[in-house]
């Protein structure tokens, strides 16, 4: 078996018999959590470390992100666990093209029959099953998946009187996207933010980056669509991102909504805008 170097925090590869990178680094990926109901008809239905949320509407279901095979299963169980039914999942959507997030797309498209809808930038990576990445495609190999609809900056995805907006916020990939939605929950209606990835991973080049010569410039417009939106109930594409473990056990009917967090929403994004400059200066200092 060849060596497969390490090329992230997030990501340890291992070539499996199917031609397929596809071992997760992290424990938490593949391991259950419970679903449950967010807000309205938004529910959690992933697992304790990758994240996928369920929008249901009177015409079909929605799902963001597909992670990797292994959880596919997993994410079903959940949605039946819920009450509904995996095959009513109409629109298939990822938060970015990375194969924790996309990797079970052809897998899910198959069972469900789910039209696949991903952001411009982000296509060509996920119909080349992770070979175009511009920072994994020598080291992370998926099975690709057709897309059906072309997503850009600001297009609605309708379903069943749901609407969601896709906001192209690039830097973690270059179709990285942000989902937001508004959902009425006990009289309230609320502003929800799925956000796509603001992390740099390790390895990431932000100067210099033949890849990605914009790189730096697209993590930029990133920060400034962020802090532009409103966000009553903060999400993210993993649940460290909103501090799932910590806000789940404090759902309570009839109390405060643990998810409705708009202050923790603004200082994960300070916080994560402060590390991007912190290494991209140490970057700047390097290459001279």
């Amino acid at each position: 078996m060849p060596v497969i170097p390490i090329v992230s925090r997030v990501f340890i590869l291992v070539l499996a018999a199917t031609g397929s990178l596809v071992a997760p680094a992290n424990p938490d990926w593949t391991e259950p959590f419970p679903p449950f109901h967010i807000a309205g008809n938004l529910y959690y239905v992933g697992s304790k470390g990758l994240a996928n949320y369920l929008i249901t509407t009177p015409q079909g279901n929605i799902l963001i992100n597909s992670d990797t095979e292994a959880n596919v299963p997993m994410i079903e169980a959940s949605i039946e666990k819920l009450g509904f039914k995996f095959k009513d999942t109409k629109i298939l959507l990822i938060s970015h093209a990375h194969w924790d997030h996309d990797a079970g797309s052809a897998m899910i498209k198959e069972r469900t029959g789910a039209t696949y809808m991903v952001m411009d930038a982000d296509v060509s990576v996920v119909e080349s099953g992770g070979k175009t990445d511009f920072a994994y495609g020598d080291t992370t190999v998926y099975r690709p998946a057709k897309v059906d609809r072309v997503l850009h900056d600001g297009d609605e995805v309708k379903l069943g009187g749901t609407v969601l907006v896709a906001h192209l916020t690039p830097g973690h990939t270059k179709g990285c996207t942000t989902w937001t939605m508004a959902v009425t929950d006990r009289g309230k209606t609320y502003d929800v933010v799925i956000v796509g990835s603001p992390n740099v991973n390790t390895g990431y080049k932000l100067v210099d980056n033949a890849a990605y010569p914009q790189i730096a410039e697209d993590y930029e417009r990133m920060w400034r669509v962020l802090k532009s939106l409103p966000c009553d109930i903060f999400l993210g594409a993993h649940g460290s991102y909103f501090g799932l473990e910590e806000k789940y056990p404090l759902r309570n009917e009839g109390s405060a909504n643990p998810f409705v967090d708009p202050r923790g929403y603004k200082q994960y994004i300070a916080q994560k805008e402060e590390d991007f400059r912190t290494e991209l200066a140490r970057q700047k200092l390097a290459s001279h």
